[in-house]
């Protein structure tokens, strides 16, 4: 879908730890086998919940020592049996000691679902403001919330221009690009409003694959974005350049993660996918649905 159906080159698999789903949504396992058949194409999130602390920091180790991640990805909710129950990132007892151990396992990176609910439950701890204090107290972290921007925009550009350490993760929020082009526009107006053209250098395309198929946003987004002029005067905002486009579609997060795209582009050469996209870019499904169909 990303590799042979898309203009897509390198991903971020995260191991996703919601406990009401089979594996967690995304297994330890399902991140393993990506990293080992494909290195050269995936980089790894691990994965774990801060609700059951001990737990949590034991997963974390293990994690960190099997699928050598570079990022930890965490949800707002714990779901177990007998209802949900939601945590705070500025919270010294749950959430601190986890932060402080991604620091000190060397992760770069805090991923941290945000905006957009998982269901019917309160909206409080999928709201902005806790992630100020774990920004501040931890600044050799950098925050990532993903899904930004699908709510709560103006929270999100106060927090860009605060902390230097908080980034934007576009995934769900791309989608609107195709979906909603007038919502996608005034999200990253937005964001950029409020905080400042440097918000630029901290906003990252993210396909949010595979609930959604990739292409279309992201051909959408670098063939046909750009704020209209009447916008770009009401709210000063600058124009949206090829160099711009590069640095959200890929830059950035190779900037936060110390990667060079060069080198990436040789790792990945000759492999199967670099093979199959020779022959031309697949429409999408073309080479998944069958799979899906008949597993």
């Amino acid at each position: 879908m990303l590799f042979v159906e898309s203009d897509y080159d390198f991903a971020c698999h995260h191991v996703t730890p919601i406990n009401a789903f089979k594996d967690g949504g995304c297994s330890i396992a399902k991140a393993r086998e990506a990293r080992e058949r494909w290195p050269g194409r995936f980089q790894v999130y691990a994965g774990v919940d801060p609700v059951f602390p001990e737990q949590a920091l034991d997963s974390l180790e293990q994690q960190v020592e099997e699928l050598k991640p570079v990022g930890l990805k965490l949800y707002p909710n714990s779901y177990k049996a007998d209802g949900v129950i939601g945590w705070h990132m500025d919270d010294p007892e749950i959430a601190f000691p986890v932060f402080q151990r991604a620091l000190d396992l060397g992760l770069k990176a805090v991923a941290i679902h945000k905006a957009l609910p998982l269901g019917p439950v309160p909206m409080d701890h999928y709201r902005m403001d806790d992630i100020d204090a774990a920004a501040d107290a931890f600044p050799d972290l950098q925050f990532e919330v993903v899904h930004g921007g699908f709510a709560f925009i103006e929270e999100t550009a106060f927090q860009l221009a605060r902390f230097p350490n908080v980034w934007v993760n576009l995934e769900t929020t791309a989608n609107l690009a195709v979906a909603k082009p007038g919502a996608f526009e005034r999200v990253i107006a937005g964001l950029i409003t409020h905080a400042g053209d440097g918000a630029l250098e901290r906003i990252m395309w993210a396909s949010g694959a595979s609930v959604i198929h990739g292409e279309p946003p992201l051909q959408w987004f670098w063939e046909r974005f750009k704020f209209s002029d009447e916008m770009r005067e009401r709210e000063g905002l600058p124009e949206i350049t090829e160099e711009i486009k590069r640095k959200i579609l890929g830059l950035n997060y190779l900037r936060m993660h110390g990667l060079d795209a060069k080198v990436l582009a040789r790792n990945m050469e000759g492999d199967e996918f670099s093979i199959a996209r020779s022959k031309g870019k697949a429409k999408p499904y073309e080479t998944t649905l069958a799979k899906g169909l008949a597993a």
